[in-house]
Order: C-alpha cells, then structure tokens, then sequence
C-alpha cells in the first residue's frame, strides 16, 4: 500500500431511530430499549465511546422536515423512519461535552430560514460550552417541505449560496466584534469590558442586515469550525473557501478522488493551504470475526431496508418523486435536472449505471456509502486500498445498528490501523480545529 498518512475518523449521528441505514431501527442487535434513541444518555455513551477511540469528532446530520416528496404522501417516511423522526442535535452538543473533554462536536445547522445574527450568537456559545470543541456543518435546504415549514419556497442553489456566502460573512464580523483581551474584569476601577475593544459592524448586504455587535464574548475559536458536504459546484466554491472539513458521500474510489482533487485545486485557487481542510468519506463498516460472518452480517442488514423505504428516502434527498419514473430506468440516462445532483452514485463499481432500483435499494441502506464488510485486519486493508486510489483525509463512519457497532469499530478496527500506524495514538491540540488538522 502506498497511502502513507494518518486517518481522519468522524462518527456520523443522527439524533433519531436511523442514520444512513433504513435497516438500523429494525435490527435485532439494535437495542434501543424501545425509545433510548430519544434519551441524551446514549449520545454521552457514543460520544465516550469516539473519544476513547480518539476519533476527531462526533458529527450530527439534521433536516427540518419529514418528506412528503414520494408519492406526495408523508407515510412512507413515516412508515419507515426515513429521517423521521428527528430530533434537534444543538441541544445533544452540550450534553455531550459536559461527559468529553477532547473529542470535536459538530452539528448540522442550515443557513436558509435563519438570520446570521442567531447562528453566531449559538455557534460562539456552544464554541464556549464545549470550550472550542464546536463544528457547525454549514448547509443550505433544497427541500420544499423545509421551505414551507418556515412558510417559505425553495430558492434554487445558485441564490441559496449566495445568501449563504452573505451568512458566513455576517457571522465572521460578528464573532471578530470582540478583541480577545476585551473582557479585563478590573474590579477596582469598576470596568468589566474595555468598550473600546468591542465594535459594532453595521453590516448591509444584499439579504441580511445586522447592526451589531454580537454580545457574546470571543469564543475559544472565535466561532466554531466549519464543516461542509455540498456537492454543487457553489457547494465546492463554498467548502473551498470556509471548509476546515468536508463530509463526502463518494462510493468508488476514483470518483473520489476527483472530488478530492477538484476541492483542493479551489482551496489553492482561493489562496487556503489544502491542508488546511480534511476531506473525510463516508464508510459503513460491517465487521465480523471471519469473513464469512460478515457477510452474513452484511446480508441480514441489507435484507431489513425495503425497496419502498429506499424509493422515499431518495426522493426526499433529490427532493424529485421517484414514483414518476420505472424500476428499470438507468439513472445515468435520466436527464431531469433534480438527478444530476448524485450522478456517482448512480454507478456499479464497473461503472455501468443501476437502475432506479438498485441505486434506491442501496439508498435505504447506506444512502450510497460504501460497505466495507470483513474481518478487523480486511476492513483496514480496504481502507488503505480506498485512500491508495482515492487520496484524501479519512473517513466518517456510519453504522448499521446502535449501539454495538460502534463500539466494535473502536475495539477491533481502531487498535489495527494503530499498529500499520494509520491513525493516531493520543489528540494533539486542544479544539476541534487543532484536531482536524493533527498530522501526526
């Protein structure tokens, strides 16, 4: 093997019964004692259990709305817990961090529907709380059922990005409002905070105003790092110029790789060290004691997702109703534009394209990412293999039941790819940022 850097691992999290897995909440090893996937004991449980295996970080996928995009029905959603329900991940933020000290915690939290000044006056608190552990993972909402949630339509992604770089630039001026040494706390002369250290911005764009300034005091990373998965080309313009780490759902190997290179040739063109942002690829591990075992394994979860549930998953993230085209259609071959959004997905390790049903099978079960499905030392074998052709920065884990997956990660994976000397063996520097960039 060839690769020859440190692995980047993130846990993926969903704050309800399924991740990536419409399978997970039907599983026999899931034991969620009827409703624990509610309860913020087993997020402190997973996030001890990542910081033990010294993960960079805990990372919580959201969406504001349950789908009715398949057959304009919320059933099959409902149905099948296709990301319903869904709790709010923010609040789980603190409550992992109250029970970890090292590990990253990072949360979706959507620009669209929200004002600059609420999300950097959260993300500076929760950058306090966690004392620089905060990621916000920066997303804007194609759905139309979230626009209508907010009594809103949908703005096509050119304007969402737009509106979005005009967010970030607001919270940036917001979170540097403040001078670092601006609290002095002068009990004898009376003087909390040095007003000269802390100045309004009088910010007026094209779609927000905010006079300013945040009246939260500078965060340990002044403001949380920034976490991104857009596929569009705005998305990677976007990534390429805040991203400290990207989140990517690329199933083969060399459709990642030319994703890797495309985000790192704009990151140079934007004057960033590529470096400076870890690339991270979805994986679901499914591991056994042989290989045969994990094939059995893999088989039984993969039985559990119907293709029904897959249909409704993937119409609500193409945010297109997949009941209006056959089975047997090659994705490759569709032209609406609604499909052109997950293109490498659509392709079998040949690269000849699936069908609607097999890409919506393999949707309701990873949701496209990979299964790595062996023994401990084989699942590292095709890690490596994958970063060998794929290059990039790790992986984020997503598991197929919980809990019991990921902890059998932590134990039977993690030691072997410390002893190929993969992946680290204690955290250096103290926030999430510092972390992510831990090369050695």
């Amino acid at each position: 093997m060839s690769y020859n850097k440190k692995i980047h691992i993130a846990q993926f999290l969903v704050h309800g019964p399924s991740y990536h897995s419409l399978a997970m909440w039907r599983h026999p090893r899931t034991e969620f004692s009827g409703d624990a996937w509610r309860e913020p004991e087993l997020y402190q449980h997973i996030a001890r259990t990542c910081e033990r295996g010294l993960f960079d970080m805990v990372f919580f996928a959201d969406l504001n709305y349950i789908s009715d995009t398949f057959q304009g029905s919320l059933e099959p959603a409902l149905r099948y817990a296709a990301q319903a329900p869904e709790h709010d991940p923010i609040p789980l933020i603190s409550w992992m961090g109250a029970v970890t000290t090292r590990i990253g915690l990072g949360a979706t939290f959507s620009t669209s529907n929200q004002h600059p000044f609420y999300a950097a006056r959260l993300w500076a608190t929760l950058d306090h709380l966690t004392k620089g552990r905060a990621a916000w993972n920066v997303v804007t909402s194609i759905n139309e059922n979230q626009a209508a949630n907010y009594g809103a339509s949908r703005d096509d992604a050119e304007l969402r990005y737009d509106k979005a770089y005009e967010f970030m630039q607001v919270c940036q001026e917001l979170w540097n409002s403040w001078d670092e040494d601006a609290v002095v706390m002068d009990k004898e002369n009376a003087v909390f905070v040095d007003a000269s250290k802390v100045r309004r911005i009088d910010f007026e764009g094209r779609f927000f105003k905010s006079r300013g300034p945040l009246n939260v005091t500078r965060s340990p990373q002044n403001g949380p790092a920034i976490l991104q998965a857009g596929t569009s080309a705005k998305g990677l313009e976007f990534a390429a110029k805040y991203a400290d780490g990207i989140f990517a759902i690329q199933p083969r190997a060399e459709d990642a790789g030319a994703y890797l290179n495309d985000v790192k040739g704009r990151m140079d063109d934007a004057g960033r060290n590529p470096d400076h942002c870890k690339i991270l690829f979805g994986l679901q591990p499914i591991i056994g004691d042989s290989e045969s075992e994990a094939l059995e394994k893999q088989e039984e979860h993969n039985s559990l997702a119907p293709l029904h549930a897959g249909l409704a998953i993937l119409s609500a993230h193409l945010d297109f109703d997949l009941s209006k085209i056959p089975l047997d259609a090659k994705m490759m071959d569709r032209t609406e534009p609604e499909l052109k959004r997950m293109r490498t997905r659509y392709l079998k390790p040949s690269g000849e394209s699936m069908t609607l049903a097999e890409v919506a099978q393999r949707h309701g079960q990873s949701v496209g990412l990979p299964q790595f499905t062996g023994t401990p030392e084989t699942i590292v074998d095709q890690m490596e293999a994958f970063m060998d052709v794929a290059g990039g920065d790790g992986f984020m884990i997503s598991p197929i039941y919980s809990p019991g997956a990921i902890e059998e990660f932590v134990d039977q994976v993690v030691p072997v790819l410390q002893r190929r000397g993969l992946f680290r063996t204690e955290y250096k520097g103290e926030t999430a940022r510092d972390i992510l960039r831990q090369d050695d």
